[in-house]
């Protein structure tokens, strides 16, 4: 493409309760932009069901500024479904999904926008350092993506979010698969594509607080494992196994043991901790098969990823 050229860039904003910094985020965007007229912007709003002024603000800012857009979810379907609406509303040549907090900061879409023009078709905003975030997200976020990393056949490039530029052939790709429950970071990752990085400092958030706790965390892990591997059913057939000969082989000294020094009655301490540790086993293996078989449940429902209430066009 030539420099020259009028490129259509489309931003995709998930929104979930965040009315403090709709117009913080807004002026940094204006700023950045301002002095870039070969960008012709789009800004994709995508409303997830927030319980606050965040869609009156939205809408009022679209008065003035015709380059918002704003798609209504019927309700919160979270961030992964509003994502994934933004994706398929967004209509740029290049996309680029971006959280509203100013931890992406937008002045490195234009050093996405460079590389871009070098012929890649994905550009990740890769994070530097994690020091705005706690000592235990961080422990957590690396103990993620190496477990990960090791048992999935698709690899996830490490400290990089949602933050990326990507072409329209990219966006199309990821718009036509057509699994309900999406992990967008392994859905990114397995299209594939020729990929640069981009790398930056992550800053604090400028305002509003987080939506993702401990456990929220935790599940969204969960998600991404089983839904990229499985590793974690095939480790109970091996571990199975494992206790299987223990138990075989503590059977045979027991045998030896009677044939040799005469039959002996076991406390029963020791057949408790037998039962139980085996029946935590099992327990735990039944709960890595349900993970499953509930992801091959909500499958079968084919059931929409997200139900849009309305979209607002500057011109409405």
């Amino acid at each position: 493409m030539d420099p020259t050229d009028i490129l259509q860039l489309s931003l995709v904003v998930p929104v979930f309760n965040e009315a403090a910094t709709v117009d913080l985020f807004l002026a940094r965007i204006s700023a950045v932009f301002a002095n870039e007229p070969q960008i012709m912007l789009d800004i994709v709003f995508v409303n997830d069901g927030s319980t606050d002024a965040t869609l009156a603000l939205l809408l009022e800012r679209q008065k003035t500024d015709p380059r918002v857009r704003i798609v209504d979810l019927s309700r919160n379907f979270g961030k992964e479904a509003a994502l994934t609406a933004g994706l398929q509303a967004a209509t740029g040549q290049v996309v680029v999904p971006i959280d509203v907090d100013l931890q992406d900061p937008p002045e490195v879409i234009l050093q996405m926008v460079e590389r871009w023009r070098e012929g890649y078709e994905v550009v990740l905003g890769r994070r530097v350092n994690r020091d705005s975030d706690s000592w235990a997200k961080q422990v957590s976020a690396n103990w993620f993506y190496r477990l990960h990393n090791k048992i999935a056949e698709q690899r996830l490039p490490e400290n990089v979010g949602d933050f990326r530029l990507m072409d329209r052939c990219v966006v199309d790709a990821l718009d036509s698969l057509p699994e309900s429950r999406r992990f967008m970071k392994g859905l990114f990752a397995w299209v594939g594509f020729r990929t640069a990085y981009v790398d930056y400092v992550r800053p604090a958030r400028v305002a509003g607080e987080t939506k993702f706790n401990g456990w929220r965390l935790w599940n969204f892990a969960l998600e991404g494992i089983t839904s990229f591997s499985t590793e974690p059913l095939r480790i109970w057939t091996y571990l199975g196994a494992f206790v299987s000969l223990i138990s075989f082989a503590f059977a045979t000294f027991i045998i030896l043991r009677a044939i040799i020094h005469g039959i002996d009655v076991p406390g029963y301490a020791s057949l408790m901790v037998a039962v139980t540790f085996l029946g935590g086993l099992q327990l735990i293996g039944i709960g890595v098969l349900g993970e499953y078989l509930g992801r091959t449940y909500i499958e079968s429902k084919r059931r929409p990823v997200f139900l849009v209430r309305r979209v607002y066009n500057a011109k409405d």
